[in-house]
């Protein structure tokens, strides 16, 4: 014949920073206890004793945890509110980096394009035209030919695509290139 025992399992309030699985249960301790006589009276009244003591502590924290909870789940919800209008800010600063960064790399392929059009020994307006084709938009340009050097330079203003606290901000590209022997400016 086999005895059993029944072991006391009950669910105790997990301590901030630690999972579940970090701690141990009163039932493990109990059986830990009362190993050295599984089935005797002194596993027995270590399991009692343990669930006895364990009970009044169990519901005092489960209580004031309750309580604690709902005060921390008010704090999230107002650290939240402060900050999500930080995340759109450092997000829109974000937007307009890069926007910036695509307007000067659109300067430099502008420029580039008009300092080989003009080494080739195309018109001033053809160039102007060329260039004001991949340049961004109100972009400005100035085109120089000499019998050795044909040089561009591209300016544009970028402006914020909403609101109004950014102010337009300025990039610009400079590009030469050889002229080819016999081209005319």
């Amino acid at each position: 014949m086999s005895k059993t025992t029944t072991a006391v399992w009950r669910r105790t309030p997990v301590p901030r920073g630690c999972r579940r699985d970090d701690r141990s249960t009163s039932a493990s301790r109990s059986v830990e206890a009362g190993s050295a006589g599984v089935g005797s009276a002194e596993a027995g009244s270590a399991e009692a004793g343990s669930a006895e003591a364990g009970s009044t502590d169990a519901g005092s924290a489960e209580a004031g945890s309750a309580r604690t909870g709902s005060a921390e789940a008010g704090s999230v919800t107002a650290e939240t509110a402060v900050a999500l209008p930080a995340l759109v800010v450092v997000l829109g600063a974000a937007l307009w980096a890069v926007a910036v960064v695509c307007a000067q790399l659109e300067c430099v392929d502008a420029a580039r394009a008009g300092a080989r059009a003009a080494a080739r020994g195309e018109s001033a307006e053809v160039v102007r035209a060329i260039v004001l084709r991949s340049a961004p938009e109100g972009a400005q340009t100035s085109v120089a030919v000499d019998a050795e050097l044909a040089k561009v330079h591209v300016v544009a203003k970028v402006r914020p695509v909403a609101g109004l606290l950014v102010p337009p901000f300025t990039v610009s590209a400079t590009a030469s290139s050889v002229t080819e022997p016999g081209s005319t400016g």
